[in-house]
């Protein structure tokens, strides 16, 4: 009766987690499902306008990418210790921790904000040689340079709001600034009603302005919160201890994501130095990937509330248990991202070569090939950004992600690309090719580490 007893209260704690998983993770896959959607919406519309439009745009969002990789590793470095002092119960050291963070990213986003005013032709010639791309670029680079301060102060507010499990709020603002921005990139793009016909400004012009109102929701939201809210003298303030942990944890996030950002930044400036066609191709494919492995990421980010609310309550036990479900979670949806990019394919290349979308016949060929590729790489992404981001992080451990990305990227797979395409002179798809081994260069080495569990700890001070 005992054995029976105890697998009963198994099967039920079991059921318990996987609910306690969808319930926070159907939001963020929302949100991010979302933010995928804008970014396909973007590309649907800018086709219409032409394939110049449409590489430019791809070309110049590698600075906002880069941008919202160090986002991300702020954010994580926020999370890491939001999430931990939640499931300890400590919501004023959270308030402190918010206001670090969002501190020191303003001050990073308005550098590239000035960047993208007074040298946008400069940062265009690190992606492209073609003239016709760096003016267009050029234009939406200047447009679009005030959204990258608004956006640095959401992501951190918005993150910190999902390590206290406020999920359905973050994905709620975050969803109805999406949905505004398409309507407003409808209107810029095409100068629906009263709008002007703006083209790719359109497009930068209404991110500033959906951004803008986004951080406004944001600051209102802060102050109807009865959880944790921003405090103007936390801004002031010197916490030096937490100021120290947030570094500690931050910077080597921060760093990590900079150096996956600009990987993917070079991995574009090899692609782009081969041919628009290449590069038209890509921002479809990357768009298509985003949507298939949108649940792979959302579960990696509930992961780091879940792991670190339990390890923050000194759960370590349940944390363990927790992350091997997660992981195993993270390789079933990334296999089936995969199986739905191969079984949409054959009707988005008929769709890119039925006069929807202005691709070249060689472009679309490239984009038939990259499809199947994305397919597997979705596999070794997912896994891999599961343990990195979601499970190592949430125990403080941010420098072995840093190490091994260092490796299989700048290592491995920018020189190899670089020589390949360069000196070799391999065909376009062989390039990609070997840039997407990159995941699977590193995941031996990334799944070993797991079994250490030494990312299994508790960082949270008694003595704030």
């Amino acid at each position: 009766m005992n054995d029976i007893a105890a697998a009963q209260d198994r099967k039920l704690e079991r059921r318990g987690f996987y609910r306690m998983t969808l319930r926070l993770t159907l939001p963020i896959v929302l949100q991010n499902l979302m933010d995928s959607a804008v970014n396909a919406a973007d590309v649907v519309m800018l086709s219409f306008v032409s394939q110049t439009a449409l590489s430019a745009s791809s070309l110049a969002g590698q600075v906002q990418f880069v941008l919202s990789m160090i986002f991300y590793g702020l954010s994580g470095g926020a999370a890491v210790m939001c999430s931990q002092y939640w499931g300890k119960g400590d919501t004023r050291t959270i308030e402190k921790v918010m206001a670090i963070a969002i501190r020191m990213t303003i001050v990073i986003s308005l550098a590239f904000a000035l960047a993208a005013w007074l040298a946008p032709a400069w940062l265009m010639r690190i992606f492209t040689a073609d003239e016709a791309l760096i003016d267009a670029g050029c234009q939406y680079l200047r447009a679009i340079g005030a959204a990258y301060v608004f956006n640095g102060f959401c992501s951190i507010y918005l993150c910190s709001m999902r390590s206290v499990e406020r999920v359905v709020m973050s994905a709620a603002v975050h969803g109805a600034a999406v949905a505004l921005n398409v309507l407003l990139n409808a209107c810029f793009i095409f100068g629906l009603g009263f709008f002007p016909e703006l083209g790719i400004v359109g497009v930068a012009l209404a991110t500033s302005i959906t951004r803008a109102i986004e951080l406004v929701v944001c600051v209102i939201d802060s102050r109807l919160c009865r959880r944790v809210r921003l405090r103007i003298g936390d801004f002031f303030a010197r916490y030096a201890a937490l100021t120290r942990d947030f570094l500690k944890y931050a910077l080597p996030s921060m760093a990590n994501d900079m150096i996956w950002g600009m990987a993917f930044t070079m991995y574009s400036v090899i692609l782009g130095h081969l041919s628009s066609d290449v590069v038209a191709a890509n921002s479809l494919n990357a768009t298509v990937r985003s949507l298939a492995t949108v649940v792979c990421f959302g579960c990696s980010s509930s992961a780091a509330i879940i792991l670190g609310k339990a390890m923050g309550d000194n759960r370590l036990e349940d944390a363990r248990r927790y992350a091997g479900r997660l992981a195993r979670l993270s390789a079933y949806t990334a296999i089936v991202g995969g199986l739905i990019i191969l079984a949409t394919r054959p009707l988005l290349l008929q769709l890119t070569g039925s006069g929807y979308f202005k691709l070249s016949d060689e472009a679309r060929g490239y984009f038939s090939i990259m499809l199947f590729i994305s397919s597997y790489y979705a596999l070794g992404q997912s896994v891999n950004t599961m343990l990195i981001c979601g499970i190592y992080r949430a125990g403080g451990d941010v420098k072995f992600g840093l190490f091994t990305d260092l490796f299989s990227m700048w290592a491995y797979a920018v020189p190899i690309g670089f020589f390949s395409a360069f000196v070799l002179k391999l065909p376009p798809m062989w390039v990609y090719f070997i840039l997407c081994l990159d995941e699977f260069v590193k995941m031996p080495v990334i799944i070993r580490h797991y079994f250490k569990f030494t990312w299994l700890k508790n960082i949270t001070r008694d003595d704030v």
